[in-house]
């Protein structure tokens, strides 16, 4: 009887979701341009999250992605030069940008509209990023109430070695001491299981180029493996103590790439790598043709449904015994490596900050952090609902996060599915750790109910192998994370002249990476890594080098001022 009382209060929840998120003080409808430099698609925004926005605010959002431009910083630069970036604009504030923009007339002076508004209950991370203009002009994203050795990942971690569990145990779940070691396991696993659900060849590796920015991403992701990520054209390690070049001789970029020529040579990487998608590759992870995946969202995601997570098949964290693996850290002043703002032309400005204070809002948080899988727990009597105190995924919700689901939102007349309204923007305003007014973390992976049905075959015997609850639980077991303080600065001002030359050299670098990962035999390999270090060198490499290790040490030392190093 309580099922169907539940039900009964789901469905209803649901239409009255859908039929209006709030209450609209707006009478006129806008269309605005969202300037968005982490959106992974651009257009206008469609499907429920969409219809939230209308019923909020009255307006349309139209998505301007940098992500989605050949040159998105050109195209930046353009927008800026026309006197008009956007209405809303989410941005870097580093390398002095967000003063840039300020002193450029471009961004709106909030402070009238904002200060009564709920937002200012994180009025030290905003005054922070702010200090010195004179106004408030940019609020931080990523904001958290933990301390800042706390890892911001909450169950997995972001960067791991992910791998089919159920296939490495069909091999005997042989030891890994180094990342090399990984090859020869991937190997044996491919041979063990040679076609994917649908009847497919599988491969260790499927990659994508749609993240290359100032590297190859595929071949950055190892480095984190190791305590190391990018900063610039730089590797610096989670606690500011070491800092590689990337076209070292014996930087982790080049073992990276070394380790992808050599899983290549072995008939390891899927030969589509170089002209296919994220979307596509995804897919493919969905069919089970993919063994390895270097992020939680990917493999995970993509395959650790229920039905397969309880016959015991799906990704789960290996174990390699020289791995320090790189975790990024809370922080309370927020991220500045993106912001949000308003464009000081805007039609409607408190409007445009009655959307931003909805974006920090519990309902903003729960509705726009909303994902595939991982983020928060979306549409409250949609995904989730209370319970008896409690916070519980609905059965739709169950199906959405873990059976990647594109049935229809029960009620929905327009015929929205999840999925297909999930908001564009990428952009996480509050940690998902934080608690929400109902006393419960914004993500659905901490909540009790949730822990408890998800004690699958699949976890049941990893956790049993590996002694541990879960992948971060493993790592501060046994020494194998390194935290990355969450700490803000703003870095040095990158000239025109440092970045033209970063643009030619990154196109270098990218083209020479994938070449080596497919070239025809060792030789070749170092022939095109050679290449490459001269190439960067004559165009002046080691000036944008030092520019950004400058800047990854200063960021280094402020991590152990706030850590009393």
């Amino acid at each position: 009887m309580k099922k169907t009382i539940f039900s009964t209060v789901i469905l209803t929840s649901a239409l009255i979701f859908l039929s209006g998120c709030g209450n609209n003080k707006y009478s006129k409808e806008l269309t605005i341009d969202v300037f968005d430099s982490e959106a992974n698609s651009q257009g206008i925004q469609s499907g429920w999250f969409a219809e939230c926005i209308k019923d909020r605010f009255n307006m349309k959002l139209n998505i301007i992605s940098i992500n989605n431009n050949y040159n998105g910083a050109v195209l930046q630069d353009v927008r800026a030069a026309s006197g008009y970036l956007g209405d809303i604009i989410m941005v870097s504030a580093q390398n002095n940008a967000l003063k840039d923009l300020v002193d450029s007339g471009l961004l709106l002076d909030m402070t009238p509209y904002i200060k009564d508004k709920d937002i200012m209950k994180y009025s030290y991370a905003i005054n922070k990023l702010n200090e010195g203009l004179d106004g408030i002009y940019a609020i931080p994203s990523n904001i958290s109430t933990l301390a800042v050795d706390t890892p911001t990942d909450i169950i997995d971690s972001t960067y791991a070695p992910y791998i089919r569990w159920d296939i490495y145990k069909k091999i005997g779940s042989p030891e890994i001491g180094t990342l090399e070691d990984l090859l020869t396991v991937l190997n044996d696993m491919q041979n063990a299981n040679p076609m994917s659900d649908s009847g497919q060849k599988v491969y260790a590796f499927s990659i994508f180029d749609d993240w290359d920015n100032n590297m190859m991403t595929w071949a950055k992701q190892p480095c984190c493996f190791y305590g190391y990520d990018e900063h610039g054209f730089v590797l610096a390690k989670a606690d500011g103590s070491d800092y590689q070049s990337i076209i070292d001789d014996n930087s982790l970029y080049y073992r990276s790439l070394k380790f992808f020529f050599e899983a290549n040579q072995m008939g390891l990487v899927d030969p589509d790598s170089r002209t296919q998608s994220y979307s596509d590759v995804f897919t493919k992870y969905q069919d089970g043709a993919v063994l390895f995946s270097p992020w939680r969202f990917l493999g995970r995601s993509a395959y650790n449904t229920d039905e397969h997570m309880e016959a015991g098949k799906g990704f789960m964290m290996a174990d390699i015994e020289d791995m320090l693996i790189y975790e990024h850290g809370c922080s309370q002043e927020g991220v500045y490596d993106e912001v949000i703002c308003v464009g000081s032309e805007v039609e409607d400005p408190e409007r445009m900050v009655d959307f931003i204070d909805y974006l920090y809002s519990d309902d903003g948080i729960y509705e726009n952090q909303a994902a595939e899988n991982g983020g928060s727990a979306g549409i409250e009597g949609v995904t989730w609902e209370m319970a008896f105190g409690e916070p519980k995924l609905t059965d739709y919700g169950i199906d959405v996060f873990y059976n990647q689901s594109s049935e229809v939102i029960p009620g929905d007349e327009n015929g929205n599915s999840y999925r297909d309204g999930i908001s564009m923007l990428n952009y996480t305003a509050v940690s998902l750790t934080e608690i929400a007014e109902n006393g419960f973390p914004y993500t659905y992976e901490l909540w009790d109910s949730e822990l408890n049905r998800t004690a699958t075959t699949l976890q049941k015997e990893w956790s049993e192998e590996m002694d541990a609850d879960n992948a971060l639980d493993y790592l501060q077991k046994n020494n194998k994370i390194i935290v990355s303080p969450g700490c803000e600065y703003n870095e040095n001002e990158e000239t025109a002249e440092i970045k033209e030359i970063r643009e030619a050299v990154k196109r270098i670098i990218i083209k020479n990476s994938w070449n080596m990962v497919f070239a025809k035999d060792e030789e070749e390999f170092e022939s095109l890594w050679h290449d490459m270090k001269n190439k960067c060198e004559g165009l002046g490499y080691a000036d944008v080098y030092e520019f950004d290790l400058e800047n990854a040490k200063a960021e280094g030392d402020k991590k152990k001022e706030i850590l009393g190093q």
